[in-house]
């Protein structure tokens, strides 16, 4: 399981012209998993993401994670983070889970963060997105399950 996370000032996700979700101060977390992803691959990603120190104290400092600063998170599935460009032009999407089994994972995150008590909003799973985000630092995070 592999995620991004940006530091945002604010973020939303449309679909078709509308917006579905936004928020204001947090992380947006792009999700991608791999066919042998697990339960305990999300559990890892989770705990590392609610608790990574990457918000600013009153030292502007990083030493605030997502629970001390109570701000929110939006996580938008994406499976192309498993895309392969190493061969060819085209990139390939092997190793990425296959959508039903992407579908239950992704549900499986983005209730984990929720049970933490933290305003978690997300994308609509298998949809067109149009993303916009205001990153703030900038900061972003590539993390790795494995």
């Amino acid at each position: 399981m592999r995620v991004v996370v940006q530091r945002v000032k604010q973020a939303d996700v449309s679909v078709e012209g509308e917006v579905v979700s936004k928020i204001e101060t947090g992380l947006l977390v792009f999700l991608g998993i791999e066919k042998t992803d697990t339960k305990q691959d999300a559990d890892y990603l989770v705990d590392k993401i609610i608790n990574l120190r990457i918000f600013e104290d009153d030292n502007h400092k990083m030493n605030l994670s997502l629970i001390d600063t109570a701000s929110q998170v939006l996580v938008v599935s994406q499976f192309t983070l498993y895309g392969d460009c190493r061969k060819g032009r085209r990139p390939s999407f092997d190793s990425a889970a296959s959508a039903g089994q992407a579908e239950k994972l992704y549900r499986y995150f983005v209730d984990r963060i929720s049970s933490y008590g933290i305003d978690t909003k997300e994308g609509r799973f298998r949809a067109m997105m149009e993303v916009s985000l205001v990153n703030y630092g900038p900061v972003t995070f590539i993390i790795d399950s494995r």
